[in-house]
């Protein structure tokens, strides 16, 4: 779907280019996640995959062409939803879907229809201007869905929504996948990209540092041990740690789930975060 060989990019008048040579494909019908800090270089990639930046160096291809060479037919076939809020805001909701519907060549999806999956129909007819961020960024998200794009590019998706609105957009997302959509998500929400992601890059200054499945890469980085945690004789929450190869040899192990009033089990996997902090040095913020 996505091939990206060498890229660079320079913002004029900067002393230090936001992209440095990145290489990384996106298969179809995969949720590629895109990872890193504020000025990694995330939304500068994906600007350029959208066609909204140019001169880059190095190869892009989207359907086997430059975005550039695609012309106008691109924006029937992509759909974009943007880290900020931009809409009319003297517009309500409906009127906003409406609109921009509007501008498509093909069948779009039913505005209210698309409101009702985000919890917004009821405020299908209210402007715009009197939404709070939250429901800006949902109807921001559902837009990108109107024209039933085959390739999703969503930046920060989940941003400014509380969790029971962003169980919802994460739930679409993967509905979309489902339906055979592909999805180039950019975040620095570790969790939300554990959770959606079949593959992940960790970018940090215009580079990719690691890529891979999330569980491939907690895998790579996790200790070979077992914690337990057990109520001792005086009812304290006790823990002991066991290496977890020939676990089922160890006495001492057998010992303790026989004798102790076990509370928990657990292997000490690494999380997304101790990965990211592994291989860059640095904690994402």
């Amino acid at each position: 779907m996505i091939t990206v060989e060498g890229l660079t990019f320079r913002y004029p008048g900067s002393a230090e280019p936001a992209v440095r040579g990145m290489d990384f494909e996106v298969g179809r019908g995969e949720i590629f996640g895109f990872l890193g800090p504020s000025g990694a270089g995330k939304s500068t990639t994906q600007k350029i995959l959208i066609g909204l930046l140019t001169g880059h160096g190095g190869r892009i291809s989207v359907w086997g062409k430059e975005p550039a060479d695609w012309g106008p037919d691109y924006y029937e076939r992509v759909g974009v939803s943007f880290e900020l809020p931009n809409h009319y805001l003297k517009l309500t909701a409906r009127e906003n879907l409406e609109f921009f519907a509007s501008l498509y060549a093909g069948v779009t999806r039913d505005p209210l229809e698309l409101l009702d999956l985000v919890g917004l129909a009821g405020d299908a007819d209210t402007r715009v201007g009197k939404f709070s961020k939250g429901m800006q960024m949902r109807l921001v998200f559902v837009r990108a869905l109107l024209h039933n794009p085959e390739l999703l590019f969503l930046d920060e998706p989940t941003s400014g929504l509380d969790p029971t609105n962003a169980r919802k957009v994460k739930d679409l997302v993967l509905a979309e996948k489902a339906r055979g959509k592909t999805v180039f998500l950019t975040t620095h929400d570790m969790a939300t990209a554990d959770e959606l992601c079949d593959r992940v890059a960790f970018v940090v200054d215009g580079r990719i540092v690691a890529l891979n499945s999330p569980r491939e890469l907690k895998v790579e980085r996790s200790q070979r041990r077992v914690r337990v945690e057990y109520r001792d004789r005086s009812g304290e929450l006790a823990r002991r740690d066991f290496g977890m190869d020939r676990l089922a040899e160890d006495d001492d192990f057998l010992a303790l789930l026989k004798n102790e009033a076990v509370e928990t089990i657990h292997s000490k996997e690494a999380t997304l975060d101790d990965v990211f902090v592994e291989a860059t040095g640095r904690r994402l913020t």
